[in-house]
């Protein structure tokens, strides 16, 4: 997966350097895609096909492609955050999983701009470069800052957001919203951030950062307290103290809307 990622990663950067020259077509209601995203996906697939020939995708761009282990498969978003990618904002990675009977059991966030490279198995613990990696240790919600991603475009759940957010406004010492549900998962399990929540994400968006923040401490559900949080459309991350009380502030911010 890494080698896969920096070698992605190379052309990206490149891109990212001449970003008024790429070619944009546009995929849907406020939401582009890059040539330099459709390459580096190419370049991602090849790479890992070499590795493990048998083993299926799921990629943002290229859809679902099944392999001969039905139960093996990569998930990639070859470029997360891509609007940033295309308005020059340096805050982007590229997240792989590898996932075993639809769980995810290892993962890789790479931010080439910064060359952070987070990574997680399983069992092994979560690392970013050769740094190990822990949750925050924060216990209070007023002292938390967590993250979030705020519905665009014709996207549904505005006003549940607005809901939730003037809950967690008032509850904690700040919120953030940089683009990268990728990143932001990672900087949960760095502990920069102490909390993460979003809905309506793809499971590409979330499956490498599950592995990260739970093999550095964390909890991850759904925003409901389910475990489907990758393939279930609401995601919740943070550390054994906060996971909770966030959980008990969205779901009575989704009652109270």
């Amino acid at each position: 997966m890494e080698k896969a990622a920096r070698k992605a990663a190379r052309g990206l950067v490149r891109d990212f350097g001449e970003v008024e020259n790429l070619q944009v077509s546009v995929k849907g209601p406020a939401d582009y895609v890059s040539e330099a995203d459709r390459r580096a996906e190419r370049t991602i697939r090849a790479e890992l096909e070499q590795s493990r020939p048998n083993v299926g995708f799921l990629m943002e761009e290229a859809g679902e492609a099944a392999g001969e282990n039905a139960d093996e498969r990569w998930v990639i978003d070859p470029l997360d955050a891509t609007t940033n990618f295309l308005h020059g904002i340096p805050h982007f990675c590229i997240s792989i999983a590898f996932e075993r009977a639809r769980e995810p059991i290892a993962g890789i966030i790479y931010d080439p701009l910064r060359d952070e490279m987070f990574w997680a198995e399983k069992g092994i613990g979560a690392y970013v470069n050769d740094r190990r990696l822990r949750v925050s240790a924060r216990r209070r919600l007023a002292d938390a800052v967590l993250a979030t991603g705020i519905p665009f475009g014709a996207r549904p759940g505005k006003d549940d957001f607005v809901a939730a957010l003037r809950l967690v406004m008032d509850a904690t010492a700040g919120v953030r919203r940089m683009g990268s549900a990728a990143l932001d998962l990672a900087y949960v399990a760095a502990g920069r951030y102490d909390g993460f929540w979003e809905t309506g994400l793809s499971p590409w968006d979330v499956a490498a950062g599950v592995v990260l923040v739970r093999e550095a401490g964390g909890f991850v559900t759904t925003i409901e307290g389910g475990d489907n949080m990758v393939y279930g459309g609401s995601i919740l991350a943070a550390n054994a103290a906060l996971h909770e009380p966030m959980g008990k502030l969205l779901r009575g911010a989704a009652t109270a809307s």
